[in-house]
Formats: C-alpha cells, sequence, structure tokens
C-alpha cells in the first residue's frame, strides 16, 4: 500500500508565504500525476493545482499566481509554493498520486494550514 506523506503546513500571517511538500513513504515507481488538493471546514474538497509527469500544469483559479506546483520525478516528490496567502487559504492540504498504467490514486493524510493574524 503506498503512503503519501505530507510536510510544511503551518500557521501564517496573512501575506506570507509557506512550501508544502509530499512523497512517498517507501520507494515507489510509475507515478503518473500528482497534485494538492484542500478542505476548508464545512466544505467539499476541492482541487488546488496539479502537475503531470512532464511538467503540465494546472490551477484552482483562486490560487493563480499565488501558488506554485513542482515536482521532482527522482524522488517521485511534489511541492507547493503558497505565496501572498489569504484567510480564505486557510484548509487542509492533501496530496494525491495517481500510480501505474490504471491511474491508480492515492491521497496523503493531510496537512493543516492556517493563515490568521
Amino acid at each position: 500500500q503506498v503512503q503519501l506523506v505530507e510536510s510544511g503546513g503551518g500557521l501564517v500571517q496573512p501575506g506570507g508565504s509557506l512550501r508544502l511538500s509530499c512523497a512517498p513513504s517507501t520507494a515507489i515507481f510509475n507515478i503518473n500525476d500528482m497534485g494538492w488538493y484542500r478542505q476548508a471546514p464545512g466544505k467539499q474538497r476541492e482541487l488546488v493545482a496539479t502537475i503531470t509527469r512532464g511538467g503540465s500544469t494546472n490551477y484552482a483559479d483562486s490560487v493563480k499566481g499565488r501558488f506554485t506546483i513542482s515536482r521532482d520525478n527522482a524522488k517521485n516528490t511534489v511541492y507547493l509554493q503558497m505565496n501572498t496567502l489569504k484567510p480564505e487559504d486557510t484548509a487542509v492540504y492533501y496530496c494525491h498520486a495517481k500510480r501505474g498504467a490504471f491511474d491508480i490514486g492515492y491521497w496523503g493524510q493531510g496537512t493543516q494550514v492556517t493563515v490568521s493574524s
């Protein structure tokens, strides 16, 4: 069973920055798309950003220009650089990865991001 481990969450003031990281707990192969989702209290989980193995990216409109997703294919690690954070970015952020010929999906356990003064 693939386990994804996120790190980098925390408390930050509005306008601040955080960098999230996500990597599998053991060496695995054939990772395809990777991405970040978030879920705020009382809301559905929503897409934040995704990145293909080739580096093509997709962002939610609400984070375009502020967040940057990237990945290191050699380490199967995905990053989310979050700048100019706003209180409405407060949520639990989840890493997601698809693997293999059938794009089987895996989720991380989530990391809390709180934007507050």
